[in-house]
């Protein structure tokens, strides 16, 4: 250390130091600030950029460049061809309607149908019957899911999964690179040795620090296709985390099983992202022969898609203009509530035009900052005439949202920004009373045992109101 202090000293010793560095920072503001404003994002994000990395000279770059926004062109690419070779059936749907359009034109899937439709509650549902269906695969089974832990649950999957490959069954299981990072390749040997394939959804490498890496960009899909005839889609991984006869604190969360031509859509969105996390598409023309005939059914249904690869953020849009078009109720539940101006206006605008709305969250999050950003929003809702409730002890992890009587949305995209526009998510429309009564049924029960946040509570400015607002000032980069 001692002989650092002559090297610094030497260092502001030299001629006009000073100058040469104010105009490194201020190029580097230049030439960074045009390249973030030449994207021409929301300007509240932005300038929160803008102003980040001006209080981070040089460094403020790394960070930009590794969790900056990006948008990825040759997925959208890879996204038309295969449209063009796994068409999803549109029968069974008016076309004309306008949530239905707006879906089919924003993500490219045309409506369809279902002809059963389940809704899992907890892992305690999910897991035997994925199980269950997996030991009934006979062509194929198709897995992409963001977390994948190697745990006890996730053993019980492998093994399934390498029993079903040494059958000669085609097991495909794509998994997010960050999401999935304790879940090394060589805890699946077993499903490797038996036939099975592993891929890696967007992998840091180290090694190429030429090309930008995508950290921040993951694929939050939980979905799985069995055979073109059964999928499940909805919000649980596979983790003893969510598994409530492993674990008492497991988090509470929702997802689906269902049959029908809307399992071909699904099918297609797992076509497309295969294959651009291999770089190869030589699979597709068996994938294609396998499926079965179009089998449509009573329930209207609709895959929704959204990520990086689109730039009309179509998740979010449809939740947007699903509550815009309600007419009686809007019930939403969602781990993590950061909106945006939009979204926040919709709900809003909804309670003030007298229709019951309302929210229900968890009490504690995971994450302590995404808490108290979600409750800076609070009084804005309550004074609109938004019913806001926090569930606990347990994480709430549920994602879904229930218009009137005859809507439902459930998948896997929080009602945030990084599910809006930076994460790949999947999403499933219902049009149908008797998927809203089940929904409706499931989330009354959990309004029931979560309390509702009073106007009134308790806000001490240094545990509460402060942290809230700081909080709140990060919502952009959320």
């Amino acid at each position: 250390m001692p002989g650092l202090i002559p090297a610094w000293d030497a260092l502001w010793a030299i001629p006009h130091i000073h100058a040469w560095l104010l105009a490194g920072w201020l190029l580097y503001l230049l030439w960074l600030g045009g390249w973030i404003v030449l994207q021409k994002r929301e300007p509240v994000a932005t300038l929160s950029w803008l102003i980040s990395l001006a209080a981070l000279p040089y460094v403020g770059f790394a960070v930009y460049y590794f969790l900056g926004p990006q948008r990825i062109v040759r997925h959208r690419r890879r996204r038309l061809r295969h449209h063009a070779r796994l068409p999803a059936d549109c029968a069974g749907g008016d076309d004309s309607a306008e949530l239905r359009t707006l879906a089919h034109a924003t993500t490219g899937l045309a409506p369809s149908t279902a002809r059963t439709v389940q809704l899992l509650v907890d892992g305690g549902s999910k897991y035997p019957a994925l199980l269950e269906a997996i030991a009934r695969a006979r062509d194929h089974v198709h897995l992409e899911y963001y977390i994948y832990q190697p745990d006890r649950t996730g053993t019980v999957l492998r093994d399934a999964l390498t029993a079903r490959a040494r059958d000669g069954v085609k097991v495909r299981l794509l998994l997010d690179a960050v999401g999935s990072k304790q879940a090394a390749r060589r805890f699946f040997a077993p499903l490797l040795e038996a036939g099975g394939e592993l891929a890696w959804f967007h992998p840091v490498r180290p090694w190429a620090p030429w090309k930008r890496p995508w950290m921040n960009l993951r694929t939050h899909r939980k979905l799985v296709v069995i055979d073109g005839r059964v999928g499940f889609l909805g919000g649980i991984n596979i983790t003893d985390e969510e598994d409530e006869r492993l674990r008492e604190d497991a988090y509470r969360d929702l997802h689906l099983r269902v049959e029908g031509d809307i399992v071909r859509a699904m099918q297609d969105v797992f076509v497309e992202d295969w294959a651009y996390a291999t770089e190869r598409d030589d699979f597709v023309g068996a994938v294609v022969r396998a499926m079965p005939p179009p089998m449509p059914g009573p329930v209207r249904a609709q895959l929704l898609t959204s990520g990086p690869d689109s730039p009309w953020e179509p998740i979010h849009r449809m939740y947007v203009s699903a509550i815009h078009a309600a007419t009686r109720r809007v019930w939403l539940t969602t781990p993590y509530f950061v909106p945006g101006e939009a979204a926040m206006m919709a709900l809003t605008s909804a309670a003030l035009g007298g229709l019951d709305v309302r929210l229900l969250v968890p009490r504690v999050s995971d994450s302590r900052l995404v808490t108290w950003c979600m409750r800076s929003y609070f009084d804005d809702l309550l004074a609109a005439g938004v019913k806001v409730y926090e569930y606990g002890p347990r994480m709430l992890h549920s994602k879904a949202l229930l218009v009137d009587d005859g809507l439902a949305i459930i998948g896997s995209a929080n009602f945030d920004h990084r599910s809006f526009r930076l994460n790949f998510e999947s999403s499933l429309l219902f049009e149908d009373a008797g998927v809203a009564a089940a929904l409706a049924q499931q989330i009354a029960r959990e309004f029931a045992a979560a309390p509702r946040v009073r106007a009134d509570r308790p806000r001490p400015l240094w545990t509460a109101r402060l942290p809230e607002a700081l909080a709140r000032l990060l919502s952009p980069l959320l």
